[in-house]
């Protein structure tokens, strides 16, 4: 008999939702381009629209704002520019400060040339050091162009919020740009753009039960816009051309929708089935290693190091027995490596983590399979005669 499969890594991609399906085959009955004048065109422009209204509501903004791009890492390519535009003026950002916890697709730097790309360093319990930020931005060369902090609400491998409003203070306050990655926190928390004050957000859409292929980016207006990273047709205002991915926009618009609805629905269950995990967890290795449980996570990640075990050996094992999570991130082609978010909290870089992360679908029966599992591990770690 097979081994019945439990999920687990919906940080890493959520199913897709039954409202995205149901929106995107009925997108692929309509034949038109999203930019003829013909019905059929009018047609997919119209659900499109609606698309980016419902998009737009996941972060409280203006729907005229938003771009829809091919996924969080084109959006954060696009935004990621030393060259923007103010109205018809050029704007040069002379340096980005990214902190030392980002997904590499913000890590990166975007456009920017490696040499203009500052780490800001986050304290050991995993937020943002905000006197750092201070500093650097206080010694910034504005000279050189505006100041642009990217920070992301909430960390894909621990689940940390990071302190978004107090850090747009400080950017703000250095006349500079601040760019949030929301991915992980939509569908998640309560998100505001205005609340907030970031200038722009980068949103994923099969991080929330949407299609993959598909992400937006999310301004606070369209006077300050970075230069197209994708030219042609001017579709998207001219921000990223080329023929819209109707189905996929279309899914996204679905699930967005259905996140906030189950934001409200499922945010406490989903919570309490984590803190319940990491319960037995902790009964089952009084030496499990929980990272973030003294600060603000997210509901649905745990983030553990189990002290002998590898991130790969563990990963395979709970593969093995029959359940999908993840080492970190999943962005490398499958690699397993170095957490950089650990090392970046000042853990040994030799530390393994594995990720377990939740969605509305979770039930306790999964949380038990994944216990019961971690059990198993735990115990063939120990050495031979050793009592369990």
């Amino acid at each position: 008999m097979a081994l019945a499969r439990v999920y687990m890594d919906w940080n890493a991609t959520a199913p897709l939702s039954d409202a995205a399906r149901v929106a995107m085959l009925h997108a692929l009955t309509i034949p038109g381009n999203a930019s003829s004048v013909h019905s059929e065109g009018r047609a997919a422009r119209a659900l499109t629209e609606k698309a980016r209204r419902q998009v737009a509501a996941l972060v409280g903004a203006d729907p005229v704002h938003l771009v829809f791009t091919s996924g969080a890492t084109e959006a954060a390519s696009h935004v990621l520019t030393p060259n923007f535009r103010m109205g018809r003026s050029l704007l040069t950002i002379g340096r980005l400060y990214v902190s030392a916890i980002e997904h590499p697709a913000v890590r990166e730097g975007g456009r920017f040339p490696a040499e203009q790309v500052t780490e800001v360093p986050v304290t050991r319990a995993g937020v943002i050091d905000l006197q750092a930020l201070e500093s650097v931005l206080a010694a910034h060369d504005q000279a050189s162009g505006i100041a642009m902090v990217a920070l992301m609400l909430v960390n894909n491998e621990t689940g940390i919020v990071q302190p978004v409003a107090e850090a747009a203070r400080v950017v703000h306050q250095h006349g500079g740009i601040l760019v949030v990655d929301a991915v992980q926190a939509a569908g998640r928390m309560q998100i505001d753009i205005a609340a907030l004050d970031a200038d722009f957000i980068i949103l994923s859409s099969h991080k929330i039960g949407g299609p993959k292929g598909v992400g937006a980016l999310v301004g606070r207006g369209e006077a300050l816009m970075p230069s197209p990273l994708v030219r042609g047709g001017g579709q998207e205002k001219g921000h990223r051309s080329g023929t819209e991915n109707v189905h996929g926009i279309i899914g996204f618009g679905a699930a967005a929708e259905f996140a906030l609805e189950a934001l409200v629905q499922h945010r406490a269950q989903v919570s309490g089935l984590r803190d319940e995990l990491e319960a037995g967890l902790l009964e089952a290795a009084s030496d499990v290693i929980i990272h973030g449980r003294d600060v603000e996570r997210v509901g649905n990640t745990c983030f553990f190091t189990l002290p002998g075990l590898k991130s790969e050996t563990g990963q395979i094992a709970f593969d093995l027995e029959g359940i999908a999570l993840s080492a970190g991130s999943a962005c490398s082609s499958g690699k397993v490596g170095r957490s950089h978010v650990l090392t970046a909290m000042g853990l040994d870089p030799e530390m393994g983590g594995l990720r377990i992360s939740m969605g509305p679908a979770t039930s306790r029966q999964d949380v038990a399979a994944v216990v019961s599992a971690f059990k198993k591990i735990s115990d063939r770690r120990r050495p031979a005669g050793e009592a369990a």
